[in-house]
């Protein structure tokens, strides 16, 4: 993953700080004061690209490195920038307002970062929702749904305790039905064995039903050869029947309340490139065509506009994956840039999609305004308006 970005964790390294360098360095104690945490971070990233691991304490350690290499990088970034807009005037009391301006930038951005490292995973939220339709079989009104998603296991290996408290959130919620929509781990199964037993504990009348997300694929660990990432995909399947959740792979049941059913359908993860495509709709709700209420579960929200919407009559579809990029300011998310439906409820007519922002974290523990959530979604049967 490292690899990937290389080139750019560069770039952010190198460039400001060699802007800083020229334009106000004068003094060499201070010029190793600047330089000092880039060159140990520049270091750090050529560690990363040539020895990157995929083990639960090379986890952490990724993540702290780049907690740090954003707290420092950003700041220096955005004071720079301001600096070199306040060179295009000739005043210089308007280049030391934006200097200024700059500083103020760039250390409030870093206490940000720091806060969203060490708060933000930790603040756990409950969102409610509620969907309305008159698909809503009468003996499901008020149905409540607790929908989790993207544990990401992995990034709680310095914080188990935290597993717990999501379960015991959810169970105090006394939802009728659980759905997990995806991204259990993040990069291979081994990493739910710890919390196994804690996970089984997620208790609900109706059960927990659990879907597969682009990381419960394995495919960004280096495994020996394809034969072994299919094996780990197949222990992470056995792993999640074991706790007792029904993981739906492109099928679907009925829940039944007295006389009255819903359709539950489940699908493989189906994004876009280079995410996986696997999932199959038609295989899905085979048996279930005429299910007066259909409810989906679908790990990436792109599916819902690309397939669900001009193939499928399904009322509702909860996905997750997009975290919100685990940044949040205000309305505004950087995932926005990405995904047209990234956090909440969205509509098209009488049909909806939900998108969970998670309750893990990947690649570093950091959130911050996107904070971790567990969400209900309460089902309302709405009356047809009546025809005069």
């Amino acid at each position: 993953m490292i690899l990937r970005i290389a080139l750019l964790l560069v770039v952010l390294l190198v460039l400001p700080a060699l802007y800083i360098d020229r334009a106000f360095v004068r003094r060499p104690g201070w010029r190793l004061l600047l330089w000092s945490p880039n060159a140990l971070l520049a270091l750090a990233t050529l560690w990363f690209v040539l020895f990157e691991g995929f083990g639960d304490n090379e986890v952490v350690l990724k993540g702290l490195y780049l907690v740090v290499l954003l707290a420092v990088t950003v700041p220096e970034t955005l004071f720079a920038l301001l600096s070199l807009a306040g060179r295009l005037s000739r005043s210089r009391g308007v280049r030391r307002a934006f200097n200024a301006a700059g500083l103020a930038a760039g250390g409030a951005t870093c206490v940000l970062i720091v806060y969203g490292y060490a708060v933000g995973p930790y603040q756990l939220t409950v969102r409610q929702a509620t969907y309305a339709s008159a698909d809503v079989p009468p003996a499901f009104d008020g149905y409540r749904i607790v929908q989790l998603s993207d544990l990401h296991l992995g990034t709680f290996t310095t914080r188990p305790s935290t597993v717990g408290e999501i379960v015991d959130s959810v169970n105090a919620l006394h939802p009728d039905l659980i759905a997990f929509t995806g991204d259990l781990v993040n990069y291979h199964a081994e990493e739910l064995a710890p919390f196994q037993s804690e996970l089984a504990r997620l208790s609900a009348p109706d059960g927990i039903i659990s879907i597969l997300g682009n990381h419960d694929y394995m495919s960004y660990y280096d495994w020996p050869g394809e034969a072994a990432r299919q094996a780990n995909v197949r222990q992470l399947v056995r792993r999640q029947r074991a706790m007792g959740w029904r993981l739906l792979l492109n099928e679907g049941l009925v829940v039944r309340r007295g006389t009255d059913s819903i359709a539950v359908l489940g699908v493989e993860n189906d994004g876009t490139p280079p995410f996986p495509q696997r999932g199959d709709l038609a295989r899905a709700q085979r048996g279930l065509e005429r299910a007066g209420f259909k409810l989906l579960l679908s790990h990436d929200p792109t599916h819902w506009r690309r397939s669900v919407l001009p193939t499928t009559d399904v009322d509702l579809t909860l996905s997750g994956h997009t975290h919100g990029m685990q940044l949040k300011l205000g309305t505004f998310s950087p995932a926005a840039w990405f995904y047209p439906e990234w956090g909440g409820l969205y509509h098209d007519g009488p049909r909806a999609l939900h998108v969970s922002l998670g309750a893990g974290e990947v690649l570093m523990p950091f959130r911050l305004g996107a904070w971790p959530e567990i969400n209900v979604i309460t089902l309302r049967r709405k009356n047809e308006p009546s025809i005069p």
